[in-house]
């Protein structure tokens, strides 16, 4: 995602987080995240989902986690993330009314690490990786975008609203594929969508070797 992507989906969400160079910890408002997890889980979206990311600043690399807390008034949860630092949060209401935080304290008490919130595809096992299965996700992709930039924008400031030229899929290897539509950076593979896409079902690659599907924003 671009930086005019990230200023219109997450600029007051990322304004709650307090975090720095030196700090052990850093904490969150639960509201921001809700919030999101509300416009995808009030969206008809097979694939399209927003997924939040803990990474350095300077590098965009992976902050490892070392714990992870949601804390409420009266409880206290247990956060839940990977290994490549991303937030597993429950989309809960009482979360939301209770005003709840997230805590997070990285591996590295001097890393200078930032919430990253990322829009792509999830859950594709069993999917073919066509032309035509790229074209749905693509148009999910795009309307969650456009989704989460709010009716403000997306209705009435749609010329700031970024142009998505298609999606990015991320393979485990290098690849090449004989496609002026499609272009590749070793294992990043930038697919220039189409609607003429509809119909093509012949298979691209095995959706195994797919790290993960991002919108290619083009401004």
């Amino acid at each position: 995602m671009n930086k005019m992507v990230l200023k219109l989906v997450t600029a007051s969400f990322l304004a709650v987080a307090a975090s720095s160079a030196v700090a052990k910890e850093f904490v969150m408002s639960y509201d921001g995240f809700y919030d999101r997890l509300k416009v995808v889980n009030k969206g008809d979206f097979q694939y399209a989902r927003v997924n939040f990311y803990i990474s350095d600043i300077g590098t965009n690399e992976v902050c490892s986690i070392k714990s992870g807390t949601i804390l409420t008034e009266k409880n206290e949860y247990p956060l839940n993330y990977t290994d490549k630092a991303q937030l597993l949060l429950p989309y809960d209401k009482q979360l939301d009314t209770d005003k709840a935080v997230i805590v997070v304290q990285p591996q590295n008490p001097v890393h200078d690490c930032q919430l990253k919130l990322q829009i792509e595809a999830n859950e594709l096992e069993g999917l073919a990786l066509s032309k035509q299965s790229l074209l749905v996700i693509n148009n999910e992709l795009e309307e969650l975008l456009t989704d989460l930039s709010g009716f403000f924008v997306s209705k009435l400031m749609w010329f700031l609203l970024p142009e998505q030229k298609g999606v990015v899929v991320t393979f485990k290897a290098p690849k090449q594929f004989d496609d002026e539509r499609i272009t590749c950076e070793k294992s990043v593979c930038y697919f220039e969508v189409t609607d003429s896409w509809e119909d093509n079902t012949t298979v691209l690659a095995d959706i195994n070797e797919v790290v993960k599907v991002t919108p290619w924003i083009s401004k």
